[in-house]
């Protein structure tokens, strides 16, 4: 069986050599005659097996030792409540910046616990552009300031972290965690579900420096309490004990690849041809503004949309799958993370130019 190449935005593709080294442990890991997924979170084997994974994304990341790394259930989407539960401490109002649908559903989240000031809003150019730090209207009183580097339906990113001055940053990292390297002591939280970059769905990993763990808002429930997160080591109940595996894997497999440096450097080169096919083209059309197109998620419509279909399943045909572009948007989506190959990449570029020879 030939594998197709996903351009699904999530769950996405995995590394084809972590998926065989699954394979290969999944009925018994190590000579322990057991699976992963049959382990005692608490036994000495697991125990191992998340203390590693632990330990390799420190370092794939250069997360300093005061901050604290959780391994949560309940997705990214969890955390638009958790993050105002503990990180308010004794304030009643916090920054957002809204570039899009995931940024509107934190604000809306955060809404149900404080006054939400939006410090700036794309809604005008539809999400096509970032405004400009200068328009800005940020609080220094504020609990901290939430934003989303990089907007999966949309594809719109920042390209540089924005200067808050001494509020607490928090970032949703979904969708573009590990595809370079990043400056940790920056943020004060970083979050991200991880079926994009990270691994299954199922996890959601939180970077959290120490000096904001405690303090909830009353009321806050004990899986959302950072605190008690932190002190049980992610493991205040049971954790999503296959899919921290499944992580740890990804993160050793990220350190064969050069680390971070490695990879921004296989990202851009992705990112850039496929942006060159499409803006070298009179048939496709990408609509983001140049200064924050993303690298992880690619857009694009087609000359007459009414070749979309045709597209899709002539696109499918050829192994390119997952390419129909979100609902709200329209179009097309290439979602090229981590593990899609640049020979993925390549072969989309090439179905892209025999499809406009032929409809163009």
């Amino acid at each position: 069986m030939s594998r197709k190449y996903n351009f699904s935005a999530g769950p996405a593709m995995l590394p084809l050599e972590v998926l065989e080294q699954a394979k290969a442990e999944l009925v018994d890991w190590n000579d322990s005659g057991t699976s992963v997924m049959e382990m005692s979170h608490r036994g000495k084997d697991y125990m191992s097996i998340a203390a590693e994974a632990e330990a390799n994304l420190r370092d794939v990341m250069n997360i300093p030792d005061n901050y604290k790394v959780l391994f949560l259930q309940g997705g990214a989407s969890s955390q638009f409540s958790a993050i105002p539960m503990n990180l308010l401490r004794g304030k009643d109002t916090a920054d957002y910046i809204n570039t899009g649908a995931w940024s509107k559903k934190a604000i809306a989240e955060a809404n149900k616990f404080c006054d939400v000031n939006v410090v700036a809003s794309g809604e005008d150019s539809n999400f096509m552009s970032i405004p400009d730090t200068a328009s800005w209207d940020l609080n220094s009183e504020a609990a901290y300031v939430h934003y989303t580097p990089n907007e999966t339906i949309a594809g719109v990113e920042f390209h540089d972290i924005p200067d808050v001055g001494d509020v607490p940053l928090v970032a949703d990292m979904s969708s573009t965690i590990l595809s370079r390297p990043i400056d940790v002591s920056k943020f004060a939280l970083i979050y991200a579900g991880a079926q994009k970059n990270i691994g299954p769905a199922g996890l959601t990993i939180v970077i959290v420096r120490d000096d904001l763990i405690g303090d909830c808002i009353e009321g806050t429930p004990a899986m959302m309490d950072y605190a008690i997160q932190s002190k049980a080591d992610s493991m205040y109940n049971t954790p999503p004990t296959y899919s921290w595996y499944l992580a740890g894997l990804v993160f050793k497999w990220l350190k064969g690849k050069g680390g971070l440096e490695g990879m921004a450097a296989i990202n851009k080169r992705k990112s850039d041809k496929l942006y060159a096919a499409i803006d070298n083209s009179d048939f496709y059309k990408n609509p983001i503004d140049l200064g924050c197109r993303s690298w992880m998620n690619i857009p694009f419509t087609l000359g007459n949309s009414d070749l979309d279909g045709d597209f899709l399943e002539q696109a499918a045909e050829k192994g390119l799958v997952t390419l129909k572009g979100h609902r709200s948007v329209g179009g097309m989506r290439a979602s090229i993370y981590n593990a899609m190959p640049e020979e993925g990449v390549d072969a989309l570029i090439s179905f892209m130019a025999e499809f406009e020879k032929k409809y163009g």
